[in-house]
């Protein structure tokens, strides 16, 4: 199950390893599309890649530091830190993939 995280407490969540935040909105058709995809990814790639969803209607503190314009944006961490970012919606097949890149190249 995807955690859910708030501008407090973000950076606890992603202090370790690799974590993917989604940053969304619940007005947001490609985020609710999003959604069901990333909680499939959770179940197969953890424990090695946490997923988690920061609700930017509530907490818009690190989306504004990140400069986040559009959403869904995901963020990916490793170890504190923000790597990379995906814009928009992404079948799953392809934020498959690129997650285990991520673990390969970790």
């Amino acid at each position: 199950m995807t955690v859910k995280v708030t501008d407090s407490t973000l950076a606890s969540e992603v202090q370790q390893g690799i974590t993917l935040v989604d940053f969304w909105a619940p007005w947001c058709g490609p985020c609710k599309m999003l959604g069901p995809v990333l909680e499939e990814l959770e179940e197969e790639f953890s424990p090695e890649i946490k997923i988690a969803k920061l609700n930017i209607d509530e907490n818009n503190e690190v989306a504004g530091q990140l400069g986040i314009m559009s959403i869904p944006t995901m963020v990916l961490y490793k170890d504190g830190q923000p790597v990379e970012k995906i814009v928009g919606y992404q079948p799953k097949e392809a934020l498959h993939e690129y997650l285990a890149e991520k673990l390969t190249s970790n």
